[in-house]
């Protein structure tokens, strides 16, 4: 699990409770890196996520069924 400190809230993503988020990687092994991840439950700027993968990341636009 790698902590990372949430830098910004992007948006909310439907009636969940989801919100996408930008956020820094406090482990730094290559230099620092920023991930957008989809969050759920409450979050704010400064928040620190533990997350279990970091190579992938939220996409861009949703798809609706």
């Amino acid at each position: 699990m790698v902590p990372a400190e949430v830098i910004q809230v992007i948006g909310k993503l439907g009636v969940k409770g989801v919100s996408r988020v930008r956020c820094r990687l406090l482990q730094e092994t290559d230099g620092p890196k920023v991930l957008i991840r989809n969050v759920s439950g409450p979050v704010k700027p400064g928040d620190i996520l533990m997350l279990k993968e970091i190579e992938l990341e939220a996409e861009t636009k949703l798809t609706g069924r």
